[in-house]
Protein backbone atom coordinates (compact mmCIF):
# COMPACT_ATOMS: atom_id res chain seq x y z
CA UNK A 1 0.00 0.00 0.00
CA UNK A 2 1.40 3.37 -1.00
CA UNK A 3 1.91 5.74 1.93
CA UNK A 4 1.59 9.52 1.82
CA UNK A 5 4.55 11.50 3.09
CA UNK A 6 3.95 14.00 5.84
CA UNK A 7 5.30 17.51 5.85
CA UNK A 8 6.95 19.30 8.78
CA UNK A 9 3.59 20.24 10.27
CA UNK A 10 2.36 16.62 10.22
CA UNK A 11 -0.12 17.13 7.39
CA UNK A 12 -0.37 14.58 4.63
CA UNK A 13 1.38 15.63 1.46
CA UNK A 14 -0.05 14.15 -1.72
CA UNK A 15 1.57 16.70 -4.00
CA UNK A 16 2.99 15.58 -7.31
CA UNK A 17 4.49 17.79 -10.01
CA UNK A 18 1.12 17.83 -11.78
CA UNK A 19 -0.85 18.80 -8.69
CA UNK A 20 1.24 21.83 -7.78
CA UNK A 21 -0.54 25.16 -7.93
CA UNK A 22 -0.06 27.20 -11.09
CA UNK A 23 1.27 30.14 -9.04
CA UNK A 24 3.89 27.85 -7.49
CA UNK A 25 4.82 26.68 -10.97
CA UNK A 26 5.20 30.26 -12.20
CA UNK A 27 7.43 31.06 -9.24
CA UNK A 28 9.58 28.01 -9.91
CA UNK A 29 9.84 28.93 -13.58
CA UNK A 30 11.02 32.47 -12.90
CA UNK A 31 14.69 31.48 -12.81
CA UNK A 32 17.47 33.63 -14.11
CA UNK A 33 20.13 31.65 -15.96
CA UNK A 34 23.59 32.81 -17.02
CA UNK A 35 22.15 34.21 -20.18
CA UNK A 36 19.09 35.83 -18.60
CA UNK A 37 15.52 34.67 -18.07
CA UNK A 38 14.58 31.12 -18.99
CA UNK A 39 11.96 31.79 -21.62
CA UNK A 40 9.37 30.09 -23.80
CA UNK A 41 11.11 26.71 -23.91
CA UNK A 42 10.83 26.38 -20.13
CA UNK A 43 7.12 27.11 -20.29
CA UNK A 44 6.60 24.48 -22.95
CA UNK A 45 8.74 21.85 -21.21
CA UNK A 46 6.99 22.29 -17.87
CA UNK A 47 3.42 22.59 -19.16
CA UNK A 48 1.16 19.93 -17.69
CA UNK A 49 -0.24 18.90 -21.04
CA UNK A 50 1.86 20.41 -23.81
CA UNK A 51 0.24 19.79 -27.23
CA UNK A 52 1.61 17.08 -29.47
CA UNK A 53 1.11 19.42 -32.43
CA UNK A 54 -0.98 16.86 -34.26
CA UNK A 55 -3.15 19.83 -35.06
CA UNK A 56 -3.64 22.29 -37.86
CA UNK A 57 -1.44 25.30 -38.44
CA UNK A 58 -3.92 27.78 -36.94
CA UNK A 59 -4.06 25.90 -33.63
CA UNK A 60 -0.28 25.81 -33.41
CA UNK A 61 -0.02 29.53 -34.12
CA UNK A 62 -2.66 30.32 -31.49
CA UNK A 63 -0.74 28.25 -28.96
CA UNK A 64 2.54 30.00 -29.68
CA UNK A 65 0.95 33.46 -29.43
CA UNK A 66 -0.29 32.60 -25.94
CA UNK A 67 3.05 31.13 -24.91
CA UNK A 68 4.88 34.20 -26.14
CA UNK A 69 2.54 36.53 -24.28
CA UNK A 70 2.93 34.47 -21.11
CA UNK A 71 6.73 34.44 -21.47
CA UNK A 72 6.75 38.25 -21.82
CA UNK A 73 4.66 38.63 -18.67
CA UNK A 74 6.88 36.17 -16.82
CA UNK A 75 9.94 38.17 -17.79
CA UNK A 76 8.31 41.33 -16.46
CA UNK A 77 7.35 39.64 -13.19
CA UNK A 78 10.76 38.07 -12.63
CA UNK A 79 12.53 41.42 -12.92
CA UNK A 80 10.52 43.10 -10.18
CA UNK A 81 11.67 43.95 -6.69
CA UNK A 82 9.69 42.68 -3.74
CA UNK A 83 6.50 44.57 -2.94
CA UNK A 84 6.81 46.19 0.48
CA UNK A 85 4.28 47.54 2.98
CA UNK A 86 4.58 50.27 5.61
CA UNK A 87 5.14 47.97 8.60
CA UNK A 88 2.11 49.18 10.56
CA UNK A 89 0.77 45.65 11.10
CA UNK A 90 3.91 44.72 13.02
CA UNK A 91 4.37 48.08 14.75
CA UNK A 92 0.86 48.11 16.27
CA UNK A 93 0.33 44.38 16.83
CA UNK A 94 0.46 45.02 20.58
CA UNK A 95 -2.12 47.81 20.28
CA UNK A 96 -4.91 45.72 18.78
CA UNK A 97 -3.67 46.39 15.24
CA UNK A 98 -5.08 49.91 15.52
CA UNK A 99 -3.63 51.03 12.15
CA UNK A 100 -5.02 48.14 10.09
CA UNK A 101 -8.25 47.35 8.28
CA UNK A 102 -10.51 45.23 10.52
CA UNK A 103 -14.08 46.01 9.50
CA UNK A 104 -16.70 43.28 10.22
CA UNK A 105 -14.35 41.45 12.63
CA UNK A 106 -15.08 41.41 16.40
CA UNK A 107 -14.33 44.82 18.00
CA UNK A 108 -14.30 46.31 21.49
CA UNK A 109 -16.16 49.51 22.42
CA UNK A 110 -13.40 51.65 20.90
CA UNK A 111 -13.54 49.97 17.51
CA UNK A 112 -10.35 47.99 18.13
CA UNK A 113 -10.22 44.48 16.73
CA UNK A 114 -9.92 41.25 18.70
CA UNK A 115 -6.26 40.41 17.93
CA UNK A 116 -7.05 36.71 17.50
CA UNK A 117 -9.51 37.49 14.72
CA UNK A 118 -7.03 39.71 12.92
CA UNK A 119 -4.31 37.10 13.20
CA UNK A 120 -6.68 34.65 11.52
CA UNK A 121 -7.01 37.10 8.65
CA UNK A 122 -3.22 37.45 8.49
CA UNK A 123 -2.84 33.67 8.36
CA UNK A 124 -5.28 33.35 5.48
CA UNK A 125 -3.64 36.19 3.58
CA UNK A 126 -0.26 34.51 3.96
CA UNK A 127 -1.24 30.93 3.05
CA UNK A 128 -3.98 31.58 0.50
CA UNK A 129 -5.80 28.45 1.66
CA UNK A 130 -9.59 28.47 1.38
CA UNK A 131 -10.02 26.79 4.78
CA UNK A 132 -8.00 29.54 6.43
CA UNK A 133 -10.15 32.23 4.84
CA UNK A 134 -13.24 30.37 6.02
CA UNK A 135 -11.84 30.37 9.57
CA UNK A 136 -11.74 34.18 9.85
CA UNK A 137 -14.35 35.07 12.54
CA UNK A 138 -16.85 37.86 12.03
CA UNK A 139 -18.44 39.97 14.75
CA UNK A 140 -21.54 38.41 16.25
CA UNK A 141 -23.62 41.40 15.07
CA UNK A 142 -22.21 41.46 11.52
CA UNK A 143 -24.64 41.31 8.61
CA UNK A 144 -21.95 42.31 6.10
CA UNK A 145 -19.16 40.04 4.94
CA UNK A 146 -15.53 40.56 4.03
CA UNK A 147 -15.29 41.64 0.40
CA UNK A 148 -13.76 38.61 -1.35
CA UNK A 149 -10.23 38.50 0.09
CA UNK A 150 -9.66 35.21 -1.79
CA UNK A 151 -10.00 37.23 -4.98
CA UNK A 152 -6.42 38.32 -4.34
CA UNK A 153 -5.32 34.82 -5.40
CA UNK A 154 -7.28 34.69 -8.66
CA UNK A 155 -5.38 34.10 -11.90
CA UNK A 156 -6.15 35.90 -15.15
CA UNK A 157 -5.47 34.66 -18.67
CA UNK A 158 -4.49 37.97 -20.21
CA UNK A 159 -2.43 40.94 -19.14
CA UNK A 160 -0.20 41.54 -16.15
CA UNK A 161 -0.86 39.31 -13.14
CA UNK A 162 -2.07 41.36 -10.19
CA UNK A 163 0.81 40.06 -8.04
CA UNK A 164 3.22 41.69 -10.49
CA UNK A 165 1.87 45.20 -9.85
CA UNK A 166 4.05 47.48 -7.75
CA UNK A 167 3.33 50.58 -5.70
CA UNK A 168 4.96 52.45 -2.86
CA UNK A 169 4.02 51.48 0.70
CA UNK A 170 1.02 53.34 2.07
CA UNK A 171 1.77 56.36 4.26
CA UNK A 172 2.29 55.19 7.82
CA UNK A 173 -0.38 55.72 10.49
CA UNK A 174 1.89 58.10 12.42
CA UNK A 175 3.17 60.10 9.43
CA UNK A 176 2.65 63.75 8.56
CA UNK A 177 1.47 62.65 5.11
CA UNK A 178 -1.31 60.52 6.58
CA UNK A 179 -2.32 63.42 8.85
CA UNK A 180 -2.52 65.81 5.88
CA UNK A 181 -4.50 63.28 3.85
CA UNK A 182 -6.92 62.85 6.72
CA UNK A 183 -7.22 66.61 7.06
CA UNK A 184 -8.17 66.79 3.39
CA UNK A 185 -10.80 64.06 3.84
CA UNK A 186 -12.32 65.91 6.82
CA UNK A 187 -12.54 69.08 4.69
CA UNK A 188 -14.10 67.16 1.81
CA UNK A 189 -16.80 66.00 4.20
CA UNK A 190 -17.35 69.53 5.49
CA UNK A 191 -17.59 71.04 1.97
CA UNK A 192 -19.55 68.26 0.25
CA UNK A 193 -22.44 70.59 -0.62
CA UNK A 194 -20.43 73.52 -1.99
CA UNK A 195 -21.02 73.81 -5.77
CA UNK A 196 -17.77 73.55 -7.72
CA UNK A 197 -18.66 76.88 -9.35
CA UNK A 198 -18.51 78.58 -5.92
CA UNK A 199 -15.06 77.40 -4.85
CA UNK A 200 -13.46 80.82 -5.38
CA UNK A 201 -15.99 82.61 -3.14
CA UNK A 202 -17.20 80.15 -0.47
CA UNK A 203 -15.87 80.70 3.07
CA UNK A 204 -15.74 76.94 3.80
CA UNK A 205 -13.42 76.46 0.85
CA UNK A 206 -11.28 79.37 2.01
CA UNK A 207 -11.01 77.76 5.47
CA UNK A 208 -10.02 74.43 3.91
CA UNK A 209 -7.33 76.06 1.76
CA UNK A 210 -5.92 77.95 4.75
CA UNK A 211 -5.80 74.86 6.98
CA UNK A 212 -4.27 72.59 4.33
CA UNK A 213 -1.60 75.16 3.52
CA UNK A 214 -0.60 76.18 7.02
CA UNK A 215 -1.85 73.45 9.36
CA UNK A 216 0.12 70.59 7.84
CA UNK A 217 3.78 70.16 6.97
CA UNK A 218 2.98 67.67 4.18
CA UNK A 219 0.31 69.43 2.16
CA UNK A 220 -1.37 67.19 -0.37
CA UNK A 221 -2.69 67.71 -3.87
CA UNK A 222 -1.68 69.97 -6.77
CA UNK A 223 -0.41 73.45 -5.98
CA UNK A 224 0.30 76.74 -7.69
CA UNK A 225 3.42 78.63 -6.58
CA UNK A 226 3.78 76.09 -3.78
CA UNK A 227 0.30 76.51 -2.31
CA UNK A 228 -3.12 74.91 -2.57
CA UNK A 229 -5.71 77.39 -3.81
CA UNK A 230 -9.47 77.16 -4.52
CA UNK A 231 -8.85 76.12 -8.13
CA UNK A 232 -6.47 73.27 -7.21
CA UNK A 233 -8.33 72.08 -4.10
CA UNK A 234 -9.43 68.42 -4.24
CA UNK A 235 -8.21 68.03 -7.83
CA UNK A 236 -5.95 65.36 -9.28
CA UNK A 237 -2.27 65.67 -10.24
CA UNK A 238 -2.37 64.62 -13.90
CA UNK A 239 -2.21 66.71 -17.07
CA UNK A 240 -5.67 68.13 -17.67
CA UNK A 241 -6.90 68.06 -14.08
CA UNK A 242 -6.45 71.81 -13.58
CA UNK A 243 -7.78 72.81 -17.00
CA UNK A 244 -11.39 73.93 -17.23
CA UNK A 245 -14.29 72.80 -15.01
CA UNK A 246 -13.77 70.46 -12.09
CA UNK A 247 -15.92 67.74 -13.68
CA UNK A 248 -14.86 65.89 -16.84
CA UNK A 249 -16.90 66.44 -19.98
CA UNK A 250 -17.43 62.67 -20.10
CA UNK A 251 -19.63 62.94 -16.98
CA UNK A 252 -21.81 65.66 -18.54
CA UNK A 253 -22.19 64.99 -22.27
CA UNK A 254 -25.13 62.95 -23.53
CA UNK A 255 -24.23 59.30 -24.22
CA UNK A 256 -25.18 57.82 -27.62
CA UNK A 257 -26.47 54.42 -26.55
CA UNK A 258 -27.63 52.44 -29.57
CA UNK A 259 -31.10 53.66 -30.54
CA UNK A 260 -31.24 55.83 -27.39
CA UNK A 261 -29.47 58.84 -25.98
CA UNK A 262 -28.75 58.87 -22.25
CA UNK A 263 -28.87 62.21 -20.48
CA UNK A 264 -26.41 62.34 -17.56
CA UNK A 265 -28.73 63.59 -14.84
CA UNK A 266 -28.44 61.43 -11.74
CA UNK A 267 -30.29 60.80 -8.51
CA UNK A 268 -28.55 62.41 -5.54
CA UNK A 269 -28.97 62.57 -1.75
CA UNK A 270 -30.35 65.70 -0.14
CA UNK A 271 -27.83 68.20 1.13
CA UNK A 272 -26.54 68.43 4.71
CA UNK A 273 -27.37 64.86 5.72
CA UNK A 274 -24.31 63.10 7.16
CA UNK A 275 -23.88 59.69 8.74
CA UNK A 276 -21.82 57.88 11.41
CA UNK A 277 -21.03 61.01 13.45
CA UNK A 278 -21.98 59.41 16.79
CA UNK A 279 -20.26 56.54 18.59
CA UNK A 280 -23.21 54.12 18.43
CA UNK A 281 -23.65 54.25 14.67
CA UNK A 282 -19.91 54.39 14.06
CA UNK A 283 -19.22 51.27 16.14
CA UNK A 284 -22.13 49.36 14.63
CA UNK A 285 -20.72 49.94 11.17
CA UNK A 286 -17.21 48.88 12.21
CA UNK A 287 -18.63 45.60 13.49
CA UNK A 288 -20.38 45.04 10.18
CA UNK A 289 -23.88 45.66 11.40
CA UNK A 290 -26.70 46.77 9.13
CA UNK A 291 -26.81 50.59 9.03
CA UNK A 292 -29.30 52.09 11.47
CA UNK A 293 -29.50 55.40 9.57
CA UNK A 294 -31.52 56.10 6.43
CA UNK A 295 -30.51 58.15 3.35
CA UNK A 296 -32.95 60.63 1.80
CA UNK A 297 -32.83 61.52 -1.89
CA UNK A 298 -33.69 64.64 -3.86
CA UNK A 299 -36.90 64.42 -5.87
CA UNK A 300 -35.16 65.70 -9.03
CA UNK A 301 -32.29 64.17 -10.98
CA UNK A 302 -29.46 66.61 -11.59
CA UNK A 303 -26.18 66.99 -13.41
CA UNK A 304 -23.14 66.56 -11.18
CA UNK A 305 -22.30 69.96 -9.70
CA UNK A 306 -20.78 69.23 -6.26
CA UNK A 307 -19.06 66.48 -4.33
CA UNK A 308 -22.36 65.26 -2.90
CA UNK A 309 -23.51 64.31 -6.38
CA UNK A 310 -20.10 63.08 -7.54
CA UNK A 311 -19.78 60.95 -4.42
CA UNK A 312 -23.16 59.34 -5.04
CA UNK A 313 -22.22 58.61 -8.66
CA UNK A 314 -19.26 56.51 -7.48
CA UNK A 315 -21.45 54.92 -4.82
CA UNK A 316 -23.78 53.21 -7.27
CA UNK A 317 -21.87 53.04 -10.54
CA UNK A 318 -20.99 49.82 -12.32
CA UNK A 319 -17.22 50.02 -12.01
CA UNK A 320 -16.42 50.36 -15.72
CA UNK A 321 -19.49 52.50 -16.37
CA UNK A 322 -17.88 55.94 -16.72
CA UNK A 323 -15.29 54.65 -19.22
CA UNK A 324 -17.77 52.56 -21.20
CA UNK A 325 -19.82 55.75 -21.52
CA UNK A 326 -16.74 57.78 -22.44
CA UNK A 327 -15.91 55.26 -25.18
CA UNK A 328 -19.38 55.61 -26.66
CA UNK A 329 -19.13 59.40 -26.56
CA UNK A 330 -15.70 59.28 -28.22
CA UNK A 331 -16.89 56.94 -30.97
CA UNK A 332 -19.66 59.43 -31.64
CA UNK A 333 -17.07 62.11 -32.47
CA UNK A 334 -16.09 60.25 -35.66
CA UNK A 335 -12.79 59.26 -37.25
CA UNK A 336 -10.90 62.39 -36.27
CA UNK A 337 -11.09 61.32 -32.64
CA UNK A 338 -9.48 57.92 -33.34
CA UNK A 339 -5.77 57.43 -32.59
CA UNK A 340 -3.57 57.97 -35.64
CA UNK A 341 -1.94 54.56 -35.16
CA UNK A 342 -5.17 52.77 -36.06
CA UNK A 343 -4.46 51.24 -39.51
CA UNK A 344 -8.08 51.64 -40.61
CA UNK A 345 -8.08 55.39 -39.95
CA UNK A 346 -4.56 56.43 -40.96
CA UNK A 347 -4.71 55.27 -44.59
CA UNK A 348 -2.72 52.04 -44.14
CA UNK A 349 -5.83 50.01 -45.03
CA UNK A 350 -8.01 51.64 -47.65
CA UNK A 351 -10.47 48.98 -48.81
CA UNK A 352 -11.73 47.69 -45.47
CA UNK A 353 -13.34 49.08 -42.36
CA UNK A 354 -12.54 48.41 -38.71
CA UNK A 355 -14.91 46.24 -36.73
CA UNK A 356 -13.90 43.09 -34.81
CA UNK A 357 -10.33 44.36 -34.72
CA UNK A 358 -9.58 48.06 -34.15
CA UNK A 359 -13.29 48.90 -34.39
CA UNK A 360 -15.84 49.94 -31.80
CA UNK A 361 -16.59 46.43 -30.44
CA UNK A 362 -12.87 45.76 -30.06
CA UNK A 363 -12.20 49.03 -28.23
CA UNK A 364 -15.14 48.82 -25.85
CA UNK A 365 -14.45 45.17 -25.05
CA UNK A 366 -10.85 45.92 -24.06
CA UNK A 367 -11.96 48.84 -21.90
CA UNK A 368 -14.27 46.58 -19.89
CA UNK A 369 -11.69 43.78 -19.75
CA UNK A 370 -9.20 46.22 -18.27
CA UNK A 371 -11.65 47.18 -15.54
CA UNK A 372 -12.00 43.70 -14.10
CA UNK A 373 -8.30 42.98 -14.58
CA UNK A 374 -7.45 46.06 -12.51
CA UNK A 375 -9.41 44.73 -9.55
CA UNK A 376 -7.13 41.71 -9.39
CA UNK A 377 -4.14 43.97 -8.81
CA UNK A 378 -6.09 46.08 -6.33
CA UNK A 379 -7.10 43.00 -4.33
CA UNK A 380 -3.54 41.68 -4.20
CA UNK A 381 -2.30 45.01 -2.89
CA UNK A 382 -5.21 45.54 -0.48
CA UNK A 383 -5.46 42.14 1.18
CA UNK A 384 -2.01 40.59 0.86
CA UNK A 385 0.20 43.65 1.28
CA UNK A 386 -1.13 46.85 2.85
CA UNK A 387 -4.42 46.30 4.76
CA UNK A 388 -4.62 50.04 5.44
CA UNK A 389 -7.36 51.28 7.75
CA UNK A 390 -10.15 53.38 6.24
CA UNK A 391 -10.55 57.13 6.96
CA UNK A 392 -13.65 56.50 9.08
CA UNK A 393 -11.47 54.38 11.42
CA UNK A 394 -8.61 56.89 11.48
CA UNK A 395 -11.23 59.46 12.51
CA UNK A 396 -12.36 57.09 15.25
CA UNK A 397 -8.79 57.03 16.55
CA UNK A 398 -8.81 60.85 16.50
CA UNK A 399 -12.16 60.95 18.31
CA UNK A 400 -11.23 58.63 21.16
CA UNK A 401 -7.87 60.34 21.58
CA UNK A 402 -9.39 63.84 21.60
CA UNK A 403 -11.99 62.71 24.18
CA UNK A 404 -9.24 61.27 26.40
CA UNK A 405 -10.42 57.66 26.21
CA UNK A 406 -7.51 56.20 24.24
CA UNK A 407 -4.00 57.11 23.18
CA UNK A 408 -2.60 56.45 19.71
CA UNK A 409 0.57 57.35 17.82
CA UNK A 410 -1.13 60.02 15.73
CA UNK A 411 0.69 62.97 14.23
CA UNK A 412 -0.15 66.07 16.25
CA UNK A 413 -0.98 68.06 13.10
CA UNK A 414 -4.26 66.20 12.61
CA UNK A 415 -5.21 66.68 16.26
CA UNK A 416 -4.64 70.44 15.90
CA UNK A 417 -6.37 70.73 12.53
CA UNK A 418 -9.09 73.31 12.04
CA UNK A 419 -11.05 70.64 10.17
CA UNK A 420 -11.26 68.49 13.30
CA UNK A 421 -12.47 71.48 15.33
CA UNK A 422 -15.09 72.37 12.70
CA UNK A 423 -16.39 68.79 12.73
CA UNK A 424 -16.73 68.86 16.51
CA UNK A 425 -18.52 72.23 16.43
CA UNK A 426 -21.01 70.92 13.88
CA UNK A 427 -21.60 67.35 15.08
CA UNK A 428 -20.43 67.13 18.69
CA UNK A 429 -17.86 64.46 17.90
CA UNK A 430 -14.57 64.17 16.04
CA UNK A 431 -15.86 61.35 13.83
CA UNK A 432 -15.74 61.79 10.07
CA UNK A 433 -19.08 62.81 8.52
CA UNK A 434 -19.81 60.08 5.98
CA UNK A 435 -21.81 60.29 2.76
CA UNK A 436 -22.92 56.63 2.93
CA UNK A 437 -24.88 55.02 5.77
CA UNK A 438 -22.70 51.90 5.58
CA UNK A 439 -19.44 53.85 5.47
CA UNK A 440 -16.66 52.22 3.51
CA UNK A 441 -16.77 48.87 1.72
CA UNK A 442 -15.54 45.83 3.63
CA UNK A 443 -12.09 45.68 2.08
CA UNK A 444 -8.90 47.62 2.90
CA UNK A 445 -8.25 51.17 1.79
CA UNK A 446 -5.01 51.09 -0.21
CA UNK A 447 -5.24 51.26 -3.21
CA UNK A 448 -8.78 52.31 -4.11
CA UNK A 449 -10.58 49.79 -6.30
CA UNK A 450 -12.37 52.57 -8.16
CA UNK A 451 -9.02 54.24 -8.83
CA UNK A 452 -7.34 51.11 -10.20
CA UNK A 453 -10.29 50.57 -12.53
CA UNK A 454 -10.13 54.25 -13.53
CA UNK A 455 -6.40 53.94 -14.24
CA UNK A 456 -6.81 50.82 -16.35
CA UNK A 457 -9.87 51.87 -18.34
CA UNK A 458 -8.69 55.40 -19.15
CA UNK A 459 -5.33 53.98 -20.22
CA UNK A 460 -7.16 51.78 -22.72
CA UNK A 461 -9.16 54.73 -24.01
CA UNK A 462 -5.99 56.79 -24.47
CA UNK A 463 -4.53 53.93 -26.52
CA UNK A 464 -7.48 53.94 -28.91
CA UNK A 465 -8.35 57.62 -29.24
CA UNK A 466 -6.54 60.79 -30.28
CA UNK A 467 -5.50 62.47 -27.05
CA UNK A 468 -5.00 65.82 -28.84
CA UNK A 469 -8.53 65.88 -30.25
CA UNK A 470 -10.42 68.92 -28.96
CA UNK A 471 -13.72 68.15 -27.22
CA UNK A 472 -16.53 69.71 -29.29
CA UNK A 473 -19.25 71.79 -27.66
CA UNK A 474 -17.86 71.75 -24.10
CA UNK A 475 -20.30 72.41 -21.28
CA UNK A 476 -20.41 73.24 -17.58
CA UNK A 477 -23.18 72.59 -15.06
CA UNK A 478 -24.99 75.51 -13.53
CA UNK A 479 -24.93 76.09 -9.78
CA UNK A 480 -27.63 73.57 -8.86
CA UNK A 481 -27.26 70.92 -11.57
CA UNK A 482 -30.55 71.69 -13.29
CA UNK A 483 -28.97 72.63 -16.63
CA UNK A 484 -25.76 72.62 -18.65
CA UNK A 485 -24.34 75.87 -20.00
CA UNK A 486 -21.78 76.31 -22.77
CA UNK A 487 -18.18 76.46 -21.59
CA UNK A 488 -15.90 79.08 -23.22
CA UNK A 489 -12.64 78.73 -21.28
CA UNK A 490 -9.38 76.91 -22.04
CA UNK A 491 -9.34 74.23 -24.72
CA UNK A 492 -10.30 70.78 -23.45
CA UNK A 493 -8.68 67.74 -25.09
CA UNK A 494 -9.53 64.05 -25.04
CA UNK A 495 -6.35 63.20 -23.13
CA UNK A 496 -6.87 65.88 -20.52
CA UNK A 497 -10.54 65.05 -19.98
CA UNK A 498 -9.80 61.31 -19.70
CA UNK A 499 -7.19 62.08 -17.03
CA UNK A 500 -9.72 64.32 -15.31
CA UNK A 501 -12.35 61.58 -15.50
CA UNK A 502 -9.97 59.16 -13.77
CA UNK A 503 -9.23 61.72 -11.05
CA UNK A 504 -12.89 62.64 -10.63
CA UNK A 505 -13.78 59.03 -9.91
CA UNK A 506 -10.77 58.37 -7.67
CA UNK A 507 -11.07 61.55 -5.61
CA UNK A 508 -14.88 61.38 -5.38
CA UNK A 509 -14.42 58.30 -3.22
CA UNK A 510 -12.32 60.46 -0.88
CA UNK A 511 -15.04 63.11 -0.89
CA UNK A 512 -17.51 60.47 0.27
CA UNK A 513 -15.19 59.64 3.18
CA UNK A 514 -14.13 56.14 2.17
CA UNK A 515 -10.58 56.77 0.84
CA UNK A 516 -7.48 58.97 1.21
CA UNK A 517 -5.75 60.83 -1.61
CA UNK A 518 -2.89 58.32 -1.94
CA UNK A 519 -5.41 55.46 -2.25
CA UNK A 520 -6.73 57.13 -5.37
CA UNK A 521 -3.64 58.67 -6.95
CA UNK A 522 -1.39 55.66 -6.37
CA UNK A 523 -4.23 53.37 -7.42
CA UNK A 524 -4.34 54.99 -10.86
CA UNK A 525 -0.80 53.78 -11.48
CA UNK A 526 -1.63 50.21 -10.46
CA UNK A 527 -4.48 50.14 -12.98
CA UNK A 528 -2.26 51.69 -15.64
CA UNK A 529 0.33 48.93 -15.16
CA UNK A 530 -2.26 46.23 -15.73
CA UNK A 531 -3.77 47.95 -18.77
CA UNK A 532 -0.34 48.24 -20.38
CA UNK A 533 0.20 44.55 -19.69
CA UNK A 534 -3.05 43.77 -21.48
CA UNK A 535 -2.09 45.97 -24.43
CA UNK A 536 1.24 44.13 -24.66
CA UNK A 537 -0.64 40.85 -25.09
CA UNK A 538 -3.05 42.26 -27.67
CA UNK A 539 -0.23 43.83 -29.67
CA UNK A 540 0.88 40.26 -30.49
CA UNK A 541 -2.48 39.14 -31.80
CA UNK A 542 -3.44 41.38 -34.71
CA UNK A 543 -3.07 40.50 -38.39
CA UNK A 544 -3.12 44.05 -39.75
CA UNK A 545 0.06 46.10 -40.38
CA UNK A 546 0.31 47.95 -37.08
CA UNK A 547 3.04 50.03 -35.44
CA UNK A 548 1.61 49.64 -31.95
CA UNK A 549 -0.55 51.39 -29.39
CA UNK A 550 0.64 54.81 -28.27
CA UNK A 551 -0.52 56.67 -25.18
CA UNK A 552 0.52 59.18 -22.54
CA UNK A 553 0.92 57.73 -19.08
CA UNK A 554 -0.27 59.52 -15.96
CA UNK A 555 3.26 60.73 -15.26
CA UNK A 556 3.43 62.40 -18.69
CA UNK A 557 5.65 59.81 -20.41
CA UNK A 558 4.63 58.99 -23.97
CA UNK A 559 4.98 55.25 -24.71
CA UNK A 560 4.46 52.86 -27.61
CA UNK A 561 3.36 49.28 -27.02
CA UNK A 562 4.13 46.89 -29.86
CA UNK A 563 5.29 43.33 -30.36
CA UNK A 564 4.58 42.59 -26.71
CA UNK A 565 6.89 45.34 -25.41
CA UNK A 566 6.64 48.87 -24.01
CA UNK A 567 9.02 51.56 -25.25
CA UNK A 568 9.29 55.32 -24.99
CA UNK A 569 7.53 56.83 -27.99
Amino acid sequence: MKRCKRNSSGEKNNATPKSQSRRAFLKSSAILGAGGLVGTSVLAENAEAAPSFQTDRRSREAYHVRVRAAANQLKTSASLKRQRNNGDDRRYAGQNYCASFTKTLPHNQFGEVDPRAYRALLRAAKTGKARHFEAIPLDGTASRRLANPQGAYRFVHGGLDGHATRMRPAPTFRSAEAAAEMGEVYWQGLTRDVPFNHYETDIRIANAVDDLNYGFSETVGPKMSGFVNPMTLFRGPTDGDLTGPYVSQFLWHDIPYGPSVINQRYERPVSHLEFMVDEVNWLNVQRGGAPMETPVFDTDRRYIYDNRGLGEYVHRDVLFQAYFNAGLILLGYGGAAIDSGNPYFNGTISNQGAFTCFGGPYMIDLVTQAGNLALQGAWYQKWLQHRRLRPEVYAGRVHFMMTGKRNYELNSEILNSQAVQHVYSQFGSYLLPMAYTEGSPTHPSYPAGHATVAGACTTMLKAFFNEEFVIPNPVISNDDGTALDSYYGATLTVGGELNKLASNVAIARNAAGVHYRSDGVDGLYVGEQQAIGLLKDYSLEVNEPFDGFTLTKFDGERVRISNGKERTA
